[in-house]
């Protein structure tokens, strides 16, 4: 992955932190990782656990950037989670959601409950 990349992906995170956090969320973890994978952002409103996988691009010529997580990433997704929940989380949750965040040319888009 290139430096430009990178840069993206993270200002795409900052963005999106930024934005739950205005509407009352807490973050709980960024990037966080484990052997398996990582997570993008995990967020929490009282007992209730978010975790946000982030998609940034500058263009959409390739599709917008939710597209970008299909099946598969569902899956290791909410594999990472029961794992983060198993050993990181401060509490146990109330509820889970798991959300997907596009940032498409700094515009962000979340879908709650996107699997």
């Amino acid at each position: 992955m290139t430096q430009a990349r990178r840069a993206l992906g993270a200002r795409g995170e900052e963005q999106v932190a930024a934005w739950y956090q205005e509407r009352g969320y807490r973050v709980l973890a960024r990037n966080w990782r484990c052997k398996t994978g990582e997570l993008d952002l995990i967020v929490a409103r009282g007992r209730s656990v978010v975790f946000c996988e982030v998609k940034a691009r500058t263009s959409d010529a390739f599709g917008v950037p939710a597209e970008a997580v299909g099946r598969a990433k569902q899956v290791r997704i909410r594999r990472l989670a029961a794992t983060w929940l198993d050993t990181a989380a401060p509490w146990p949750a109330a509820a889970i959601r798991f959300d997907v965040a596009s940032v498409l040319a700094g515009v962000i888009e979340i879908i709650e409950g996107a699997f």
